[in-house]
């Protein structure tokens, strides 16, 4: 069999300086000056999404536009916007004199592409990343089987309809209060402009705040599900071994390399260009500890739909070869990753691939 070969051509670049005076104004603000690439793409959200949410909220549009309306989104900015977010809540943008710019991200953008202000920030930062997909991670997997759909749809409502309670909780028992207070802040100010937008404009409240919300806490959670997809669980605290890394992917290109999702559980307040370098400068750690890494993947979405249909043909076709870890056949490759799917209680035997599963592409 001949390896899969690792070249790595993810971008690392984020664009030239500034070319005019409000960009050296806020070049002269921010904490890392490559993060004029994020104003740009901010301020670029903003003049494009604001006025087409006033000119809904000017009309009576009919609530089939919905599923039009975010399809709207996804091909414009719903992506880069959820990954800037992403990036920001780990590393702020603005010095301390200017931390008053830090909110336009997740309160004047945030609820225009299903985000609630402080409530990623809670949940990611203050709660993730310390749990790392443990069993006191609200959104950990490996309670379910990452192959079913029925477990994601478990997994799924579990994170609807109680994970703000249960993240309220959590923040309270390990004496969060700051963060807490922040979180209700932004979940209570969303629903009081829902609320009182409603009374102006119901259909247009619908489309433009209701309909990213409910779509996004959907996607979001299918993200981390493929993220956290693959865990050894005899290892599950082990970053390479309960996360993915996707490269060459074009997903990494417009999401501000988000398919590095080890390199980012390993060093969460690495600048997102750094990490392409970084891992391969890295690979031979990702080999010894037998790391799932993804070549040319479309994004952890396409890793989703692969897990749901049963593609494993085509994730093992993906798999990266890498150097120092075990030299493994296709139908080897799809067993493995099979086993990495399972619940904690289900994990104790390997399958061998069935026929239709190693045919499967």
């Amino acid at each position: 069999m001949v390896p899969h070969p690792l070249i790595v051509t993810d971008p690392t670049d984020a664009g030239e300086g500034p070319r005019h005076a409000v960009e050296r104004w806020f070049v002269a603000r921010l904490r890392d000056p490559r993060d004029l690439y994020f104003v740009r793409l901010a301020l670029r959200m903003a003049a494009v999404h604001l006025p087409v949410a006033v000119a809904l909220f000017l009309w009576r549009p009919p609530l089939w536009m919905a599923p039009l309306y975010f399809g709207f989104l996804g091909v414009t900015h719903l992506g880069p916007y959820t990954l800037m977010l992403h990036a920001v809540v780990h590393r702020p943008l603005f010095r301390r004199e200017a931390a008053w710019l830090e909110g336009f991200i997740p309160w004047v953008l945030g609820p225009l592409f299903g985000q609630t202000p402080g409530s990623f920030h809670a949940h990611h930062v203050g709660m993730h990343h310390r749990e790392n997909n443990g069993e006191d991670d609200l959104s950990g997997t490996t309670a379910y089987r990452r192959d079913s759909f029925a477990g994601f749809l478990a997994y799924w409502a579990r994170f609807f309809f109680r994970g703000l309670p249960d993240l309220l909780r959590y923040l309270g028992d390990r004496r969060r209060g700051a963060m807490r207070h922040r979180l209700i802040a932004g979940e209570g100010s969303w629903l009081l402009a829902v609320a009182v937008l409603s009374v102006v404009n119901w259909r247009a409240t619908a489309i433009v705040l209701v309909t990213p919300l409910v779509a996004m806490r959907f996607l979001m959670m299918a993200g981390n599900w493929a993220q956290h997809a693959f865990v050894d669980v005899t290892q599950p605290g082990n970053v390479y071994r309960n996360s993915t890394c996707l490269v060459n992917a074009r997903y990494n290109r417009h999401c501000h390399n988000d398919g590095y999702h080890i390199v980012h559980h390993l060093a969460p307040g690495m600048h997102w260009t750094e990490m392409p370098r970084w891992f391969q400068d890295h690979v031979a750690t990702f080999g010894l500890e037998d790391a799932v890494v993804f070549d040319g993947l479309a994004s952890n979405q396409e890793v989703f739909w692969c897990l749901m249909g049963q593609r494993w043909g085509r994730l093992a076709d993906a798999l990266v070869d890498l150097p120092g870890a075990p030299v493994r056949t296709r139908d080897e490759k799809i067993a493995w990753l099979q086993a990495r799917v399972r619940t904690r209680a289900g994990a104790g035997t390997a399958e061998a691939p069935t026929a239709a599963a190693g045919a499967s592409a």
